[in-house]
């Protein structure tokens, strides 16, 4: 890094976005170090694409800043671009050209000379593990091969920052995990990353930073173990039929002299204690005074799952 590289490749500076009386964000701030991948989290509709949009110059904010290293993207759009790649939440790519066409065709709308392009889509091609599938149709691409071939497309331009948009949803755990070790490699290699998930298991891989958006405002920033000590308890989860759900909630809430939280869609049940494994003992005996026999009973340091459900009071998509 030299004297004059900004610590920040991405600067947001309480940027908002209206669509008529929508406030899509308002007076949302966001910095994403350089070289590091930075998470932001969120429920459906928090904000996080419109943001996304906005950084990448593709919408135009209503008010604030954006700079993406020191250019200010409102003033100099042209320029920012240059320094920018994007991965939709969808592959954008056509069924019809082959995956090494793909990679050509935006090498050459990048200007790049046809020699070089070719050198290119060769080397993105060997890079996502896509040699064998090169030279077939994208329409015969599973899922998964589908949206290495669109991170292909924004790496085409070797870009210094990069904007990931749920890049591994609908994906299978297997081809989820290809993409992590795709995105540690451009770290490794000085990329800047910002990366939107709905996985908090993602994040919590992935991510040096993480900021919590919800209806269109941060409503929390940390590492994530800054996020999760913020709730500074531990965490009993149990987990009983569904006719047993509302007994043991009033059992064990009664019996601790705390709330006890339920969701009842995956019949779990969490009681946060800063007394742990003696809360713990406390519930197990509870239980099963009252006849309860719990099929899981566990007690936990909290996740981003615990955190994120805290903070906005759902949970995200994966978790619904």
């Amino acid at each position: 890094m030299t004297k004059n590289t900004p610590t920040y490749a991405i600067k947001a500076t309480k940027v908002s976005k209206h669509f008529g009386k929508v406030k899509a964000l308002d007076n949302v701030s966001l910095k994403a170090e350089r070289g590091k991948v930075t998470g932001l989290l969120g429920p459906n509709g928090a904000g996080k694409s419109t943001l996304i949009r906005v950084m990448a110059t593709l919408l135009e904010a209503s008010s604030g800043t954006v700079h993406i290293n020191n250019i200010d993207i409102a003033k100099h759009p042209d320029r920012a671009r240059t320094q920018i790649g994007l991965a939709g939440q969808f592959a954008a790519v056509d069924d019809f050209l082959t995956g090494r066409e793909t990679l050509e065709m935006v090498a050459r709308l990048y200007h790049l000379p046809k020699k070089e392009a070719k050198q290119r889509a060769t080397k993105l091609l060997e890079q996502l593990d896509l040699v064998d599938a090169a030279d077939r149709q994208i329409k015969t691409y599973s899922g998964g091969m589908r949206r290495r071939i669109d991170l292909g497309a924004s790496l085409v331009a070797t870009p210094d920052v990069l904007f990931l948009d749920e890049p591994t949803t609908g994906l299978d755990p297997r081809t989820r995990l290809q993409l992590w070790d795709i995105i540690r490699d451009l770290v490794a290699k000085g990329v800047t990353i910002l990366l939107t998930t709905q996985y908090l298991e993602e994040a919590d891989a992935l991510a040096d930073y993480m900021y919590v958006i919800d209806h269109g405002t941060m409503i929390a920033e940390g590492t994530a173990e800054q996020l999760k000590s913020s709730l500074g308890q531990d965490v009993i989860e149990f987990k009983v039929a569904n006719a047993q759900i509302a007994k043991a909630q009033k059992v064990v809430a009664t019996h601790i002299g705390r709330e006890v939280e339920v969701d009842e869609a995956t019949r779990r049940l969490r009681l946060r204690t800063k007394n742990g494994s003696d809360d713990l003992l406390e519930v197990a005996g509870a239980l099963k005074g009252a006849k309860i026999k719990p099929e899981e009973l566990s007690l936990h340091r909290p996740s981003l799952d615990d955190v994120f459900l805290e903070i906005t009071g759902k949970r995200t998509e994966e978790e619904a």
